[in-house]
């Protein structure tokens, strides 16, 4: 027996009379979409846990919001809320999503996702991008996306198994997730798109205490895709995750790849990452737009990480070609003034650090102190400038310990090069140019310098 209609009877009651908690008491409650009201804390008591209908239908009407950063009006997340003002999920039980059914609808055929990226990118009004399942039109609902909210609590509960991301606050000020557990990968399967926390456009947000299993990004900052987004033009502003664990996972601390409404003012600590694919993993792409910027990363912990530990990527388009230089427009996106320091990581298998610009616009401003890393290769550097490492010990399986193309202004500080490394650098590139060694011993290199016979003399020195 559904329960949704005695659910949205508690919240409405509670409302009237001011607000309050709604409790879900021990026991396996099936529902449907659940919509908030303001000043309602949805209470999960200790064995309480929300099942979620299987039935599509019982997430319609339509709603407002945005899928994968681009507006639209689509089946209900499963908690949604618009516009409300002091709003939470609290307890200890948890909230299982079942979303398998929805999964069908990110891949071939089914998938309706380039449509409404199509839509955006078209200026298709927003009232016409309309999905609510006639003839199949469907896109998989969030989990729990509030909407232009104010004062949004999520604490002590598990998530489980939703149809897409998990929680995707949106447009929403004053944003806290404290000790979720948040589960996407496991016995049930892998959710497509099965992110854990993902803010959106939103501005004041603490994410702390959290555990992530799952499949894809652990927490993924974003802004609003492509043209949509621009138009929007909500930035995602003021951020800090601190003491969360990352097991399975795209990225631990994630920015983008949606970010064409601007990312700035993020601030990750103390956190550890086992098994995910990257620790920090800041993406986008020539046609999104926005300024990712204002980024610090200290004290973050990795054993075995999948591919590359660091990894600020602006080829975010399934290739690590270089592309052609291009003329600088609003599609073209930033990336700068970004701090790492202090990360450890038992072992990447890739590189430790990666770094991936543009011709026209080069990723700049980032600075790496205290890295130790091992990993399969070394760092690298292509199209970035105004790079510095300092006090680094990186110790790749094979290869030069720092490959650079048309990078400029890098300075190494006190950086540990391991016995028998071949070579310490290997440059390239007709604008390579004041790469400069300082404090760094080089007696134990098979060789030092690799350089096309592009690269000026001089580009890179050891002093």
């Amino acid at each position: 027996m559904k329960n949704t209609l005695a659910i949205r009877s508690a919240i409405a009651k509670a409302a009237s009379e001011g607000g309050g908690h709604v409790l879900i008491p021990r026991g396996t409650w099936l529902t449907g979409a659940i919509h908030f009201e303001n000043n309602i804390d949805l209470h999960l008591a200790e064995g309480a846990v929300l099942l979620f209908s299987q039935d599509f239908e019982d997430y319609l009407p339509v709603v407002f919001s945005r899928h994968e950063d681009v507006e639209c009006y689509k089946h209900s997340a499963f908690l949604y809320a618009n516009g409300k003002t002091n709003i939470a999920i609290t307890g200890t039980g948890t909230l299982n999503g079942q979303g398998k059914p929805w999964w069908k609808f990110k891949t071939g055929a089914n998938s309706l996702d380039s449509v409404v990226h199509r839509m955006g990118a078209e200026d298709v009004p927003v009232a016409q991008r309309v999905f609510d399942g006639t003839n199949e039109r469907v896109l998989r609902p969030a989990f729990f996306q509030p909407m232009n909210c104010t004062n949004v609590l999520v604490e002590g509960v598990t998530f489980k198994y939703g149809a897409f991301w998990t929680i995707t606050p949106t447009y929403c000020e004053n944003v806290i997730v404290r000790r979720v557990r948040i589960e996407t990968e496991g016995e049930y399967g892998h959710t497509p798109n099965g992110d854990g926390v993902d803010p959106s456009s939103c501005r004041n947000v603490l994410i702390e205490h959290c555990e992530f299993d799952t499949g894809d990004d652990c927490i993924a900052i974003k802004s609003g895709r492509d043209r949509d987004g621009r138009r929007v033009g909500k930035p995602t502003e003021n951020i800090v995750v601190r003491h969360c664990v990352g097991l399975r996972g795209h990225g631990g601390i994630v920015i983008g790849s949606e970010s064409s409404g601007d990312v700035r003012n993020v601030y990750g600590y103390d956190c550890t990452f086992n098994g995910t694919d990257r620790i920090v993993r800041v993406k986008t792409a020539r046609g999104r737009g926005g300024v990712i910027e204002n980024l610090w990363f200290k004290d973050l912990r990795a054993d075995t990480i999948e591919q590359q530990a660091v990894h600020l990527n602006m080829l975010y388009t399934g290739t690590k070609l270089r592309l052609p230089q291009q003329a600088v427009d609003e599609t073209t996106p930033r990336i700068r003034n970004v701090h790492i320091e202090n990360i450890t990581c038992g072992y990447g298998k890739s590189n430790a650090v990666e770094i991936l610009g543009l011709p026209e616009m080069n990723v700049e401003n980032v600075t790496f102190k205290g890295l130790r890393m091992k990993a399969e290769k070394g760092i690298n550097l292509q199209d970035a400038r105004n790079i510095r490492f300092e006090n680094v010990e990186i110790t790749p399986d094979k290869g030069p310990l720092v490959t650079i193309t048309d990078a400029k202004d890098v300075a190494l500080v006190a950086v540990a090069v391991p016995e028998g490394t071949n070579p310490v650098v290997k440059a390239s590139g007709e604008t390579t140019e004041n790469v400069v060694f300082t404090r760094t011993d080089t007696r134990s290199a098979k060789k030092v310098l690799s350089a096309g016979k592009e690269v000026k003399n001089n580009a890179v020195k050891f002093e």
